[in-house]
């Protein structure tokens, strides 16, 4: 039997946690499902789920639909696109079966790219070599979830970028949807020896594809368009995120029109340990500082009114009503109490 292999390779940096990610999760459920009822899918399609944030990981490695169940995704720290393609590439070369004068092999392999932010290590090494070994023996889609992405950088990898507008609940089932018939006409493609590459239709409304002609380089490394920042629960000692979006507000100051960024609060989610296996090994820092963060979070893990409290060696973690409180990331303790004006804190690559 020959198969039609499809990977997802997904985007859990912090900059995905809250909905996105748990939107990502349901619809993955939702195409499985689907192609669970199709005749055509059933007989071709084999799924893998890869994730990367600061490193990478298989969590589902290539399996066929009728044996699929859908898998919890983590959050991880960083967006180290280089590695995720270089787990993708090592994938590819250990699985896809290649046409030889005494076997047919697997159909060209499709892969659908997942991210919503900007690579945060340099990805050149990794995208010449797709280039070079996979560009023409696989089939990639990019999408990019909201406007925020590279897509100049998407677009060296693949000329099928696309931008996804996750507007609201609906456009998420109505994205999946479009990801589910595009892998259904893909099997009816193979079984009818055509190419075994065909998109559903895109609507421009929830899925547009972009001018790439009108793209720009976007080499910063740090993910500007969200501020996280992690902590960890006093009383659980499970780790945090607290996520926050970039926001610019137009102003005028004696008759010259500026803008103010600013990122205000989305929502504090738990995570667990896999959060820092999945972090990238080198060392960083970057800060933000206090003035430009607007809202407090309460801990998403034991409820603490305050999530955001800086302990002494520079870490964040909750604080309650104690009048003694334990820094649960060095065991320091001390009492704590606001300040003025703004100070400087760790964030993460996002």
């Amino acid at each position: 039997m020959r198969r039609l292999p499809i990977y997802f390779l997904i985007d859990i940096s912090e900059s995905m946690v809250g909905e996105p990610i748990q939107q990502v999760e349901e619809g993955l459920a939702t195409i499985i499902q689907a192609l669970k009822t199709d005749p055509h899918a059933l007989e071709t399609v084999f799924v893998s789920i890869i994730v990367f944030a600061g490193q990478p990981k298989t969590l589902v490695p290539l399996k066929e639909i009728v044996s699929f169940y859908p898998p919890k995704f983590p959050i991880g720290s960083g967006t180290s696109l280089s590695k995720g393609l270089g787990h993708l590439m090592h994938e590819l070369r250990t699985n896809i079966v290649k046409t030889t004068y005494e076997v047919k092999g697997d159909w060209k392999p499709i892969i659908y790219l997942f991210t919503d932010g900007v690579p945060t290590d340099d990805s050149n090494k990794a995208i010449n070599e797709w280039k070079q070994n996979w560009h023409k023996s696989a089939n990639l889609i990019a999408v990019s979830f909201g406007n925020n992405t590279d897509a100049h950088l998407l677009g060296e990898l693949t000329d099928t970028v696309l931008e996804f507008k996750n507007t609201n609940a609906q456009s998420y089932k109505d994205f999946f949807k479009w990801v589910t018939d595009s892998i259904k006409t893909s099997s009816i493609s193979v079984e009818s020896n055509a190419t075994g590459f065909e998109l559903a239709n895109i609507d421009g409304v929830t899925i547009e594809k972009i001018d790439l002609s009108k793209t720009e380089a976007n080499r910063q490394y740090v993910d500007d368009n969200f501020v996280v920042l992690n902590g960890k629960c006093q009383n659980t000692l499970r780790p945090y995120l607290m996520k926050y979006r970039k926001t610019v507000t137009p102003s005028s100051i004696a008759g010259l029109e500026i803008e103010t960024k600013s990122y205000r609060l989305v929502g504090a989610y738990q995570v667990d340990n896999t959060y820092f296996e999945l972090a990238d090994n080198t060392n960083f820092s970057n800060k933000i500082n206090t003035d430009e963060l607007i809202g407090g979070p309460t801990c998403p893990c034991c409820g603490n009114q305050i999530a955001f409290a800086v302990c002494s060696c520079g870490k964040i973690h909750c604080i309650g009503e104690e009048e003694l409180s334990t820094c649960p990331w060095c065991g320091n303790q001390g009492t704590y109490g606001s300040g003025v004006g703004g100070f400087d804190v760790n964030r993460t690559q996002g």
